[in-house]
């Protein structure tokens, strides 16, 4: 399989923890997020605001442009930074709103 047609998690880590490639891949994207209950717009909001809120910066920047395909706008992402510097505490949005410009940036 090329690399091209690898998934992410494939790229990232799929020869040092192929387990966890498996359950990113199966459980969480092939289960989890294709569940009915919850539009895929709906799961990019509370996935980017838990992300926003645990300080995980790292996966933001995908998640951010998943929701982006997902119909969230970079106007409503830059609110829901906004509205969690009060919940999440102020450097994690400065974190999360730089990653957030580095995204919007690139698109």
């Amino acid at each position: 399989m090329s690399e091209s047609q690898q998934t992410r998690a494939q790229q990232l880590i799929g020869d040092f923890a192929p387990k966890l490639v498996e359950l990113t891949d199966g459980v969480l994207f092939g289960d989890i997020w294709e569940r009915e209950e919850l539009s895929p717009r709906e799961r990019s909001l509370v996935t980017v605001a838990s992300l926003i809120t645990s300080g995980s910066t790292e996966q933001l920047r995908g998640h951010l442009s998943k929701a982006r395909t997902n119909g969230l706008t970079e106007t409503e992402l830059k609110e829901a930074i906004i509205h969690l510097a009060f919940y999440a505490g102020w450097p994690k949005a400065m974190s999360a709103i730089k990653v957030a410009k580095e995204v919007f940036g690139e698109d």
